[in-house]
């Protein structure tokens, strides 16, 4: 097997000190399939009095996938959806020509301590739906199709994989996986898509014999299958799809294949006409440095 290109990402501040670490976009990759951002934050203990929440904010030209391992949020978004988001579950946000959304604390934990550890993930649409209508649809945990693999524990939240299928729709072929291998696990990862990717969560594990530290995503060959194996008990994810056919350009929370439309997607946030959340009084203004077309 060639030699794995192995992404470490970087820490980024969302705001009031909760840390990420984004592996998406790379200098040396931008994208895997149509996912061109990750986030993994946590796990992290929310205190009472402490206020992560993310005030409402514009996309465009994306979904973003939200997916919970422990704890809760709350979206809300201009097209009237609330949902609390909780473990196991699928949230796909289809912001198209554009949408706005906010992510909070759920009301009932207020006054709690809690832990919360996920990841966000943004697939850009394909060009020709780049402006569809936005749309909101949560998957619930329950529907998710779970199998053994060899002696791996296997959610397909999106796509197909050992003959299961997810029920979440997309717009191109996407796989999205959680996968859980006990201590000297071993897995066989067939060539799912053209671009695949594995996350280490928790654990280092090794891929074809070659070492990956946990919060690394190494990018697979394509075409081969591979054998995965953990030492000790690990969490991965594994993600790609079919690859982007031309390139995107990222500014803030817009994505598309032309500079111009996110010019004028900052223009439409400015002047506040991409929409707003129902209850919402607070927003996040665009950057002090500016998108230049």
């Amino acid at each position: 097997m060639s030699a794995l290109l192995q992404l470490t990402g970087h820490d980024h501040d969302l705001g009031g000190g909760f840390l990420v670490r984004r592996l998406l976009p790379a200098a040396q990759r931008q994208s895997i399939g149509p996912f061109l951002f990750f986030d993994h934050f946590g796990p992290v203990l929310e205190q009472p009095g402490v206020n992560h929440d993310v005030r409402p904010h514009p996309h465009i030209g994306l979904s973003t996938v939200t997916y919970l391992f422990e704890g809760a949020m709350v979206h809300r978004d201009s097209l009237g959806y609330e949902q609390k988001i909780e473990p196991g579950a699928i949230n796909w946000m289809t912001s198209g020509r554009g949408i706005v959304h906010s992510e909070r604390r759920p009301q009932e934990l207020r006054d709690q301590a809690y832990v919360n550890h996920g990841i966000q993930l943004w697939a850009a649409l394909p060009r020709e739906h780049e402006e569809v209508a936005p749309s909101f649809a949560h998957t619930p945990a329950a529907a998710m199709p779970t199998l053994k693999a060899g002696n791996a524990d296997v959610r397909v939240l999106v796509g197909e994989a050992f003959g299961a299928t997810s029920p979440v729709v997309t717009c191109s072929k996407t796989i999205y996986l959680d996968v859980s291998l006990p201590a000297s696990g071993r897995l066989t990862l067939p060539p799912l898509a053209p671009e695949l990717a594995v996350y280490a969560v928790d654990a280092d594990v090794r891929i074809d014999g070659t070492p990956v530290a946990a919060h690394t995503l190494a990018v697979l060959p394509p075409g081969a299958s591979v054998e995965l194996h953990a030492p000790k008990a690990a969490r991965l994810m594994v993600l790609g799809g079919d690859a982007l056919p031309e390139r995107r350009f990222i500014w803030w929370n817009f994505v598309s294949s032309r500079k111009e439309r996110i010019a004028q997607a900052a223009q439409d946030w400015e002047a506040q006409s991409i929409g707003q959340v129902p209850g919402e009084t607070e927003f996040i203004p665009l950057p002090e440095k500016r998108f230049i077309v």
